[in-house]
This record gives C-alpha cells, sequence and structure tokens, in this order.
C-alpha cells in the first residue's frame, strides 16, 4: 500500500500545504500509511529517549516495555514523510489510532528542517510524550532501560526488536544516538552470549 518515495526536491512550491507527518521510532520503517516523499528530518526542541511505558505494542499492563517519546529539550533527527493530497483524514485518522491507543502522546504540529535539495522547513504532524501521563517513564538509567527492554513483547512484538529496528534505521540515516546505541549494542551482546551458550 505504501507509494514508493518521490525524488528529493520535487514539488516545493506547495509543500507547505501538504500534510507532513514526522517520524522518529517505528514510523521511520513502518509508517503504515501511503507517502509521495520519505526525506531526512530534524526537529528541534525535543530530543528521542525510551521515555514511555508500553502496555500494549512492546509490553503489558503486568510487565510494560518501553518504546519512544519526543521528550522536551533538544533535537531529534528522523524521517519525514509527505501525505499524498487527498489523503490527509485517513492518515490522521490512523494515526491517531495507532498513537492514541492510551492517549500517552500529544498530537502536535512542529516545524522540522527537512535535508536535501533544497534543504526547506515545513510544518509536520508529531506526537510529543505526555510527562503528566501515568506511561511516562521520564529519564531511566541505562541499567533500567536494559532490564525493561531485553525481557517485554506486547502485541506488536518483542520491545528488543523495536530497539534494534530503530537503531538500524538511525545508522541508515548516519545519526547515532549515544543511549539508543549503547543499550542496542549491550542487548546484541547479551543474545551473543546466550546463544554460545
Amino acid at each position: 500500500m505504501l507509494i514508493s518515495a518521490g525524488r528529493m526536491g520535487m514539488r516545493t512550491d506547495d509543500d507547505k500545504q501538504a500534510l507532513w507527518v514526522f517520524g522518529y521510532g517505528s514510523l521511520m520503517w513502518r509508517p503504515g500509511f501511503p507517502f509521495e516523499t520519505r526525506v531526512p528530518a530534524k526537529l528541534h526542541g525535543h530530543h528521542r529517549a525510551l521515555c514511555v511505558y508500553s502496555i500494549l505494542h512492546r509490553g503489558t499492563s503486568e510487565n510494560p516495555g518501553l518504546v519512544l517519546g519526543l521528550d522536551h529539550g533538544g533535537d531529534c533527527h528522523g524521517v519525514a514523510f509527505r501525505v499524498p493530497a487527498g489523503a490527509e483524514n485517513d492518515t490522521i485518522a490512523y494515526l491517531r489510532e495507532r498513537e492514541q491507543v492510551t492517549d500517552v502522546y500529544v498530537e502536535a504540529y512542529r516545524s522540522i528542517e527537512l535535508r536535501g535539495e533544497p534543504e526547506r522547513t515545513v510544518t509536520a504532524l508529531t506526537y510529543l510524550a505526555d510527562p503528566t501521563h501515568k506511561q511516562y517513564a521520564g529519564t531511566l538509567d541505562l541499567d533500567s532501560q536494559f532490564r525493561i527492554v531485553r525481557t517485554c513483547c506486547g502485541q506488536a512484538g518483542a520491545n528488543i526488536e523495536y530497539v534494534l529496528n530503530t537503531v538500524a534505521h538511525l545508522e541508515e540515516l548516519g545519526v547515532y544516538d549515544p543511549v539508543l546505541h549503547v543499550l542496542a549494542e549491550r542487548l546484541r551482546r547479551e543474545a551473543g552470549d546466550a546463544s554460545a551458550d
């Protein structure tokens, strides 16, 4: 159902009227909605963090996993998707069903910088972590993140898979996230040690 990504720099005249969606976690590799263009992008004012307890997609109520949210401060490199004209309402409805199951995210429109030729700024729909929500985990130390991610699983699969997929797609973008990369290395090392037993 996905539309092939268009070439960078096309149709810049009406970019500002188009619906753009900013992805920083699983949306980077599994958007789930049709798009015309997929462009590396940067959001200022928020950073990617494993700051949301997942009780559905990557964990359960009894054993919550950890998923990414946009937390206040810093910058976030991710991917922007341009939605085809006419598909805006369906796309927003899909994203609300996917991201807002427990209302842990705040739906927001933010300015993002699109990379490539030409570089430009557009407004994009994205989902920010709600620090007042009971599923907001805040800043957890690396050991706590590791303990949670290595054991949890939800309807969408293992928490480990989620983290490793995110890191793999960040690497494709040439982005190094210090916390996620160190966590991924620990997870891979443990998996390697377990398979050697």
